[in-house]
């Protein structure tokens, strides 16, 4: 009865644990989308007004969100977004819908780090251009249909013969992913841009440690 008990609330601490990780997966996923936005508005007021001061103050304003809240509301989504697939029974590679996902969050991560940074850096110097405030409407309307991919769950499983299902990860991975998540957005927001430090070593630890908790079971074809 004892280690009833016990067991039931590992796994309540897991499942409240589990919920505050989706949690700041919205949060910081919606935070995203929602700053994409207002860089859209930035840069069309830096194009559209012919006032040299005012373009200048929309494009510092738009670096500066970039910094401090873009790039880690980005990298915070995606390290939930990871966490939840890889510590839960949905799996990274078993769903068409996570997969897609998770194939749109490493383009937007490469393309806001090597081309969409580069390109806000150069328009302070040289001001605002229409395709920045394309690349802006772009990286919004992937977030946004990433939303639909997570509520219509559409396209079945990968491999559709192959009926497994994972497991859930101990409490431990998402109330670091929790807390980490948190840490690393408070430091960006301190020092200017961001830096996912402990994000990238919580990854590879749980990537790593994945295969003691992490065995998936095989369902027998007949099962429903």
């Amino acid at each position: 009865m004892c280690a009833s008990a016990r067991s039931t609330s590992i796994n309540a601490m897991t499942k409240r644990w589990r919920q505050l990780a989706l949690w700041l997966h919205i949060l910081s996923s919606a935070g995203w989308m929602a700053q994409a936005m207002t860089l859209c508005v930035l840069f069309s007021v830096g194009v559209a007004t012919d006032t040299p001061f005012v373009r200048d103050a929309s494009t510092s304003m738009a670096l500066a969100i970039d910094g401090r809240l873009v790039g880690p509301l980005a990298n915070a989504s995606a390290l939930t977004g990871i966490v939840l697939a890889v510590a839960t029974p949905w799996g990274l590679v078993r769903h068409w819908w996570v997969l897609a996902k998770f194939a749109i969050t490493l383009v937007q991560l490469y393309l806001g780090i090597f081309l969409l940074s580069g390109a806000l850096e150069d328009a302070v110097e040289t001001g605002p251009s229409v395709a920045n405030i394309v690349g802006a409407v772009l990286m919004a309307s992937a977030i946004a249909f990433q939303g639909w991919l997570s509520v219509a769950k559409p396209w079945g499983r990968v491999r559709p013969d192959r009926r497994t299902v994972g497991v859930t990860a101990p409490a431990w991975v998402f109330v670091a992913t929790v807390l980490v998540g948190l840490v690393d957005l408070a430091v960006a927001l301190v020092i200017g841009s961001p830096m996912p430090l402990l994000s990238m070593i919580l990854l590879v630890t749980i990537l790593v440690t994945r295969r003691r908790w992490g065995t998936v079971r095989r369902v027998a074809a007949t099962a429903s």
